[in-house]
């Protein structure tokens, strides 16, 4: 018997149960150096770290860390783009045996106090420019802050920079700071010594989520949890991977769980060369896809909605591509089916979240894939349906509910949050807080977020399909739907729409155009034309934020 229906999908060769190794994250790295020596590990702004010389960088920021006093399960902070130093910092700190907590670099200053207060980190790592805003928090500070320079321009030049000496001195700080460079330096004269891990237990990232309170909640992942997110990835993508040759264009954040286990740990696991760029930017994108010619590209579907109105890239740019995953959110069937023609290949939407590694699931390489759905579990993964009234009742063969999973990607819980742990937590089971359906053959379909269902006039209104009728429209770009107060109905039904450039539309034109392809209490009864809508640090559209604005209006 399969544990999961989707199991049944896959093809006698792919195991749909795995072992996970005993191993830390760390160590898993240090093998896939020494396994691919001089192989390109990073490319970053014309310069190359082999995979040799990133063990060795990151086995003297251990070292340095060790010197300066940090200790087994001490915390540091990593607030940094994309960029080396992001990767040596990282695989730095795992290595001293210390807890990588991933600050968003775009923080301001209240929510770098609120980040510092919560992790309490011994270091930050960060650019020079931010240092301000830890110095401004207060009462909790680092030991000392090491500091990497800015020089990440527009173009992608600027590299060099991260390897020149600090000569303007470091800004005004409460504490002691270091030049990143330098403190590698102070690293290469110590000798590194190995620190034992227990996989299991033993944190390896704090992975700040987003909420809707406003107060930081870190899932704590273990190195057990982001191995076998990187064995389950590996195996279900056995049949696209080419280790040792792929080139993975890394424009998610690594600081988030798609793109450090994505895009870092995944890609480092299996010899290819990591391509960093410090944002998604349409010129550093384009110029990377020329040069670099990726064969792997992890991307969020407002990055897709992105490459295709570029009005500089042609198929033949894309054209080097063999792998595309798409998580984050929803993925607009028209958006996919149009990427796809212009750069012919696949794209599988998945589907993950900060707490469970990320990945739990995906459109498998190896059977059929389904549009609007999310495909089905990885390897050693189950899920079921609970009911939506927060019980643990297990919801019937075909109907709605919750979905919850569990698996070994599953995190440890929350971090100094035990009541928000038991909440979500119930015998391994992660309650995902996700509407969904799950068809025959194990393929999950993401209705919403249980918070986003709109209740109108009795019925319930998901969002995302009305999304998806709003993506078929030739004139629009991207598209949110809210619920907003309304005395009669209850709810009612709101969009908020980007056109495509030079594009003309009436909100009586797009609702005639809703009519003919919804049910009457689905159609929107409000349309708001915006210049862009909020997204977050990924590109993720951000529904929550267009809540927010109509709760305090």
């Amino acid at each position: 018997m399969h544990p999961s229906p989707g199991h049944r999908m896959y093809p006698e060769r792919i195991p749909y149960l795995i072992d996970i190794p005993q191993i830390a994250l760390g160590d898993l790295f240090v093998q896939a150096a020494a396994r691919y020596g001089d192989r390109p590990a990073l490319s970053f702004g014309g310069r190359l770290w082999t995979y040799r010389a990133l063990c060795d960088d990151a086995k003297a920021f251990a070292a340095a860390l060790g010197d300066a006093g940090v200790a087994y399960g001490d915390r540091v902070a990593v607030m940094l783009p994309n960029c080396p130093a992001f990767v040596i910092a990282y695989y730095g700190t795992l290595l001293a045996g210390g807890t990588v907590a991933l600050f968003n670099p775009m923080s301001v200053e209240r929510e770098v106090a609120e980040l510092l207060a919560d992790a309490e980190p011994k270091v930050v790592v960060t650019l020079a420019s931010l240092l301000p805003r830890v110095a401004a928090s207060q009462p909790s500070q680092p030991k000392f802050a090491v500091l990497v320079q800015d020089g990440q321009t527009a173009d992608g030049a600027g590299a060099s920079d991260l390897d020149a000496a600090h000569s303007s001195g470091s800004p005004e700080a409460p504490f002691g700071t270091i030049e990143f460079n330098m403190f590698l330096h102070r690293g290469q004269t110590r000798t590194f010594e190995p620190v034992a891990i227990q996989p299991t237990s033993d944190v390896a990232t704090l992975q700040y989520t987003g909420g809707t309170t406003g107060k930081p909640k870190a899932a704590m992942l273990t190195h057990f949890n982001l191995v076998a997110n990187v064995m389950q990835s590996a195996t279900f993508y056995q049949d696209l991977y080419r280790p040792g040759e792929d080139v993975c264009l890394a424009v998610l954040p690594l600081f988030h769980a798609f793109g450090m286990t994505l895009c870092m740990n995944v890609s480092l696991y299996l010899g290819a060369k990591l391509v960093l760029l410090p944002k998604f930017e349409p010129q550093l994108v384009i110029r990377a896809l020329r040069e670099e010619r990726p064969t792997i590209f992890p991307g969020v579907p407002t990055m897709y909605t992105a490459l295709l109105h570029m009005p500089d890239i042609s198929a033949e740019d894309l054209g080097s591509i063999r792998m595309c995953i798409s998580g984050g959110g929803p993925m607009p069937v028209e958006v996919m089916r149009a990427f796809e023609a212009k750069a012919g290949c696949t794209v599988l939407e998945g589907y993950g979240l900060s707490e469970t590694s990320p990945i739990t699931h995906c459109n498998p390489p190896f059977a059929p894939r389904k549009e609007g759905t999310v495909g089905i579990a990885f390897p050693s993964t189950v899920c079921r349906l609970v009911s939506l009234d927060g019980s643990t009742d297990e919801v019937a063969p075909g109907g709605v509910g919750e979905l919850a999973v569990k698996g070994p990607q599953v995190m440890k819980g929350y971090w100094r949050a035990p009541e928000a742990t038991r909440e979500v937590l119930h015998d391994g089971w992660f309650r995902t807080g996700d509407v969904a359906r799950i068809d025959e053959d194990g393929y999950v379909s993401i209705l919403d977020r249980k918070k986003d269902l709109i209740i109108a006039s009795g019925y319930n209104v998901y969002p995302r399909e009305i999304e998806d009728v709003l993506y078929g429209h030739p004139l629009i770009q991207e598209a949110l739907v809210v619920g907003v107060p309304d005395a009669y109905r209850g709810e009612t039904v709101k969009a908020c729409i980007v056109l495509k450039a030079g594009a003309r539309l009436t909100d009586l034109e797009l609702i005639d155009y809703c009519r003919s392809r919804l049910a009457p209490y689905k159609v929107p009864r409000i349309v708001e034309f915006r210049m862009e809508l909020p997204k977050s640090a990924i590109g993720k559209l951000l529904r929550r934020a267009l809540r927010e604005e109509e709760s305090t209006e």
